[in-house]
């Protein structure tokens, strides 16, 4: 589909700058599978929610990837954007080897180093993609994770047009958050507690959780005009045998299986079981599944979301779980509502339609 099919107009005093103090009072639109929206709140949630459903989350962890230095022997301001960890350099296992994004007033050569506290980082290789191979270790030798941890920013997307501070360190990050490796948050978890995953439990749903990192392409623009020519980007993902079995067992008895997050939706869709509709395998692999509509759905069957980016690949997901029209209707409602939108502004909690006689 082409990406015009995917615009709408959002007011920039929408987009939301700050994080809620109280994740669950953020408002929520609900998309019936009828075709009916209705607003509520997220400290709804428990009872918007068939009891008995299993909810998955992404238990992947925000890392501090955005690193301000300066740049040996000049003192010419730098920046670092780690984007993914690779293997341990071989020659020393106490260098960290990064894929990473890097900026200076006069560019950054192989050789080129960055200081920024006891955290070095010296540019290894130029790759595709502006993409940059770089090095890290400390100056007196100490631990490069508490160093890199010590240092680092939060790496709030571009739309909010403000510098982290330490609140963003716990609010942007959810409450699950356990796994190391994402450069954004899944946004959709932010508004959930541990006090309404309680309230989910006491009304017999089962939460779970998969792991999905989410990469730098979640903010990459779509600058094709057919979506099928754009080139999507790859993320890892984790289904664990647990996860599996409780899918199993969902079936088993007929539950709804709800994700929170189009990250989850990705990640279960792409192990889905191409032999039992409905299941998936356990897998540690990474995906690049484009989702738009026509996409035949295997696994979801209802999905807690943020509003989305015009014309980006997380709104043609929405389109394609929720109906492209039925979709672009629900932003059009919660512009006029005053809704506020991206990472820290409101959700929709989205129903499948049902099919037609």
């Amino acid at each position: 589909m082409r990406i015009a099919d995917f615009n709408y107009e959002l007011p920039p005093s929408q987009i939301a700058q700050e994080a809620l103090d109280d994740r669950e009072a953020a408002r929520l639109l609900v998309v019936d599978e009828t075709g009916e929206f209705a607003h509520d709140h997220i400290r709804n949630l428990d009872r918007l929610i068939t009891p008995g459903s299993l909810v998955v989350v992404n238990d992947t962890r925000v890392i501090p990837a955005r690193i301000l230095g300066e740049k040996r022997p000049t003192g010419g301001k730098a920046e670092v954007f780690l984007v993914r960890k690779r293997a341990a350099d071989p020659g020393d296992p106490s260098v960290e080897l990064w894929t990473a994004l890097g900026r200076a007033s006069k560019g950054l050569k192989v050789g080129a180093e960055i200081c920024s506290g006891k955290l070095v980082i010296t540019v290894r290789d130029h790759l595709a993609d502006g993409l940059l191979l770089v090095a890290l270790h400390t100056s007196d030798g100490s631990g490069v994770e508490e160093a890199r941890k010590t240092v680092g920013h939060v790496p709030l997307p571009p739309y909010i047009k403000r510098n982290d501070t330490a609140h963003d360190r716990a609010r942007y990050q959810t409450v699950f958050a356990k796994e190391d490796g994402a450069v954004a948050a899944p946004t959709a978890g932010l508004h959930i507690t541990d006090a309404l995953l309680a309230r989910l439990r006491e009304r017999e749903c089962e939460i779970a959780s998969v792991t999905l990192h989410v990469g730098l392409g979640t903010f990459q623009p779509v600058t094709v005009d057919d979506f099928d020519q754009h080139p999507m980007h790859a993320e890892q993902f984790v289904i664990s045998k647990q996860l599996a079995s409780s899918i199993a067992k969902a079936r088993d008895r007929d539950a709804k299986v709800v994700a929170v997050g189009t990250t989850v939706v990705r990640a279960l869709e792409a192990a889905a079981d191409p032999k039992r509709r409905g299941f998936v395998n356990a897998q540690s692999s990474e995906t690049k599944l484009l989702i738009q509509p026509g996409y035949d759905f295997h696994v979801v069957d209802e999905l807690l979301t943020n509003f989305h980016l015009p014309q980006s690949t997380l709104l043609a997901l929405v389109c394609a779980f929720g109906g492209r029209e039925r979709v672009l209707e629900a932003y059009a409602t919660a512009v006029g509502n005053g809704y506020r939108f991206f990472s820290y502004g409101d959700a929709m909690l989205v129903r499948r339609p049902r099919a037609k006689a």
